[in-house]
């Protein structure tokens, strides 16, 4: 796994305000990277929780203490334009 490249994508998730793809991440990056590429590394595997963990450990245990606690909130945000009945059970 290109540990950078996914660092890159993952960053830039993070910081749009719009729809992400491939190709958008390669033209911000003036096609220093292809989007094929991108796609690879995306399909190559299913990542799973163990892979995050493996991420955010080492900084987990830099601020670890007996009194701290880490929540994870995967909560979505509503938009203003999102339509309500697309996301209830069937």
């Amino acid at each position: 796994m290109d540990k950078d490249l996914l660092d890159l994508y993952t960053d830039y998730l993070i910081s749009s305000f719009g729809q992400t793809t491939a190709t958008g991440l390669s033209a911000l990056l003036g096609n220093a990277v292809s989007h094929d590429r991108i796609t690879r590394l995306l399909s190559g595997r299913d990542f799973t929780s163990s892979d995050l963990w493996q991420a955010v450990k080492p900084l987990v245990r830099q601020v670890q203490s007996e009194d701290a606690v880490l929540i994870i909130d995967d909560s979505i945000e509503e938009k203003p334009y999102t339509d309500e009945s697309c996301h209830r059970a069937a």
